[in-house]
């Protein structure tokens, strides 16, 4: 390889891990601002947020790879054309193709490896961050005790506290009402204390309150079965202490294998094997619908043998003028009838079916997201790189922004082809490769500008045809 394409390579490979890095920490904040409330107060150890946030940028590959493969091949060719570096390569005899020639090479290659992230780790990872988030989102929250609130996090208890201290561990004028064991009763305990403490205890299972200074009223049932009188008990302590189960506030885990059925958690080989599968029930569902519904039609509606000739006349609707009046009720009513029978007979068949139809073009959809995450690299390369070249700026100034009006170009056409790939108006082939198809002639045009120095971007250019145009039409006008 020769040294000018250790350079490129060289010129490519920093601001594309840091536009990568970049990304992948605005996207996670995006995640963190969307899931802060499921997430914040439920007392979930450090490394359950941080396992979180890890398959959340596994998931977000697929966005920021095509973003920073644009953005650095821009910032990349511009800084070199700023540089005067395209320049002197040029006059070196070397082409623009040429001087690409490492880049695309490089690209690819991390078009083959998306590729292989997208079938092989992703699901994976979604698999992942699926079941953890839904787990988390479900987890009741550490919050117990909150002030001038009846808490019933507990069961069995309803907690009231007037007034917390700073700490968030002394608590000032308690009221406690616990259930009795027979819930059947109406029984009912009620504490009252005016301070105390609230901790966990060393095993984190459960929340101790030591009250100070407290009354306690009990209600039970009379102990000789046929004295049916209730006994009050009250008690005064100067300290109590009361301890709640902490074992339904942790996390707990759902089996991965639940959520495997879902389209996000497969690889080509399980969606290719769905899709045989789905499609042997569509097809054995309309054998069936068809063997349903035959019964129904009736070739020879009427007696080969009638008192008078009924007269038929093709195109007009005259058939039941030919029958005496109480007939044409009673062939009415049975029509409906028929009719309402096809009808029940179909409907819940027709939305079983269009229940499948959609499951299929999802997991068309799903299919089509292996191939494009790779396609979407390289055309946004091909349009990134001869851009920059053209409009010779790097950094991260005009380059992100044209980088962003791309890529939300490609994001909008892709989300608005999908949408319609779902509501079965698009086929999975055409909608899912609509953005890639628009985009790949627009990288063709910029590369061909590009290679022949065009002045794309130069205000001047524009002016001086503008004043053209403009003294054409006075010219004509004058005339």
């Amino acid at each position: 390889m020769k040294k000018i394409h250790l350079l490129i390579l060289r010129s490519f490979i920093r601001p594309f891990i840091v536009t990568f890095f970049i990304v992948m920490f605005v996207l996670l904040m995006l995640f963190l601002f969307k899931y802060i409330d499921d997430l914040i107060g439920k007392g979930f150890e450090w490394y359950i947020i941080m396992e979180l946030m890890l398959y959340s940028s596994a998931t977000n590959v697929a966005m920021a790879l095509p973003l920073s493969v644009l953005l650095s091949s821009i910032m990349t060719y511009g800084s070199l054309g700023e540089n005067y570096e395209l320049v002197a390569i040029k006059s070196a005899g070397i082409s623009l193709g040429r001087a690409l020639y490492p880049m695309i090479i490089a690209v690819c290659v991390l078009s083959i490896s998306a590729f292989i992230f997208s079938d092989y780790m992703l699901p994976v990872a979604n698999l992942k961050y699926y079941s953890l988030l839904y787990d988390a989102r479900k987890q009741k929250t550490a919050f117990l005790i909150n002030e001038n609130v009846f808490n019933n996090s507990f069961p069995g208890y309803s907690i009231r506290v007037k007034r917390k201290d700073a700490d968030g561990q002394t608590l000032h004028e308690i009221m406690i009402y616990e259930k009795g064991q027979d819930m059947q009763s109406n029984s009912m305990n009620v504490t009252f204390a005016k301070e105390g403490v609230m901790y966990r205890s060393p095993d984190n299972l459960s929340l101790i309150l030591r009250l100070k200074d407290g009354i306690r009223y009990e209600e039970k049932k009379a102990e000789n079965g046929y004295d049916p009188r209730q006994q009050l008990i009250r008690l005064r302590f100067h300290e109590l202490v009361q301890k709640f189960d902490l074992s339904s506030f942790k996390l707990a885990r759902t089996d991965e294998n639940e959520f495997k059925s879902a389209f996000q958690m497969m690889d080509l080989k399980l969606l290719n094997k769905w899709k045989d599968s789905t499609g042997n029930l569509l097809n054995i569902g309309l054998e069936r619908n068809y063997s349903l519904i035959t019964p129904y039609f009736k070739y020879f509606g009427i007696p080969h043998k009638t008192s008078k000739p009924i007269k038929f006349i093709p195109g007009k609707a005259n058939y039941l003028k030919n029958l005496p009046h109480d007939k044409q009720i009673s062939v009415i009513g049975n029509a409906l009838n028929e009719a309402k029978g096809v009808k029940d007979q179909v409907k819940v068949r027709a939305q079983r079916y269009s229940d499948l139809s959609l499951e299929q073009r999802r997991n068309r959809v799903e299919y089509q997201k292996k191939f494009t995450l790779s396609a979407a690299c390289l055309a946004l390369f091909l349009i990134g790189a001869p851009l920059g070249a053209i409009i010779r700026k790097g950094g991260l100034g005009l380059p992100v922004v044209v980088a962003v009006a791309f890529f939300l170009i490609y994001y909008i056409i892709s989300t608005i082809g999908e949408k319609f790939v779902k509501d079965g108006d698009l086929s999975p082939m055409i909608g899912m490769w609509i953005a890639i198809i628009v985009l790949t002639p627009i990288g063709i045009f910029l590369s061909y500008k590009a290679a022949n120095d065009s002045e794309l971007f130069n205000v001047e250019t524009y002016n001086k045809f503008i004043k053209k145009v403009t003294a054409f039409f006075t010219k004509k006008t004058a005339q």
